[in-house]
């Protein structure tokens, strides 16, 4: 297993101030989430890959169903380049409540999930290069050679982790289509949650079944860990690695959005990743 650490609030310059911390503590990945309206993840992360050598650096997660799928294409070929290849996009259709009615983005499911289908495809698709064209429901896109940005260091893509619902078989087939899933189960009276141990062996051996490529396939949960009590640490990260969890996302969302609340973020990362 591998641990990453999101950050739940602060502008770049506190971005890459906590990437340099995370890796010299040595977690493996260093996040942060994209607002609607907010600190800019992109370049809160370009600040981070200034500041790193190794760690690996991502958006937990981008809502990709509101995004221009041709500016990501840019983004992330971009800060690929410039961190020698470090870069992991996670995708899904976003949390509504997060200021999606207040500026006006689209909030039908339908509608996100085809967004999120064609800009996924947009996105690979710019990834790889010139000539390309598209043509969907949503977008129509032309071959353009008015200066293209090179490709991404990683190939043949940037890794992408995507939002998987079980146990729908669209929401799974997408996911399968790419590098990994953040699992969640639909809850028909609280929505949507991570699902939980059981539920990630049932989603483990749906994966198993159903996937062709022989390429790693990520299984990507978050949650928290006491830094100071290893014994605790172990007993809530076993159950996971036992389900088939390859990323554990180290989450302090309930962090209070203050300079101290900051301070025992970076004590957490400071601690290091769980020791297992």
């Amino acid at each position: 297993m591998k641990y990453g650490f999101v950050l739940p609030y602060g502008d770049a310059r506190t971005a890459a101030e906590m990437a340099q911390a995370a890796e010299a503590a040595g977690w493996d990945g260093f996040f942060v989430w994209e607002p609607v309206w907010g600190f800019d993840a992109w370049v809160s992360l370009a600040a981070a890959a200034m500041r790193t050598k190794r760690i690996r650096l991502g958006t937990m997660l981008t809502p990709l169903s509101r995004m221009r799928p041709w500016k990501l294409a840019s983004e992330t070929a971009t800060l690929d380049n410039l961190s020698g290849g470090r870069v992991i996009l996670s995708v899904g259709l976003g949390a509504i409540d997060s200021g999606f009615t207040a500026f006006g983005e689209i909030t039908d499911r339908k509608q996100r999930a085809e967004l999120l289908d064609e800009g996924l495809a947009i996105l690979t698709g710019l990834w790889a290069g010139q000539p390309f064209s598209y043509d969907g429901r949503h977008y129509h896109i032309k071959p353009d050679d008015f200066y293209p940005p090179p490709p991404p260091v990683q190939q043949p893509r940037i890794p992408i982790w995507v939002v998987g619902a079980w146990p729908f078989p669209k929401s799974m087939q997408r996911a399968l289509r790419y590098d990994g899933i953040l699992p969640t189960v639909i809850d028909p009276e609280n929505g949507a949650r991570q699902a939980l141990p059981n539920e990630i062996r049932q989603m483990a051996a749906y994966i198993r079944e159903n996937r062709s490529s022989e390429v790693p396939f990520d299984i990507v949960v978050d949650g928290q860990t006491p830094g100071a009590d290893p014994t605790r640490t172990r007993e809530i990260i076993a159950p996971w690695a036992e389900a088939g969890v390859t990323w554990w996302i180290e989450s302090l969302w309930d962090a209070p959005r203050t300079p101290e609340g900051l301070l025992l973020v970076h004590q957490r990362i400071e601690q290091g990743p769980p020791a297992v």
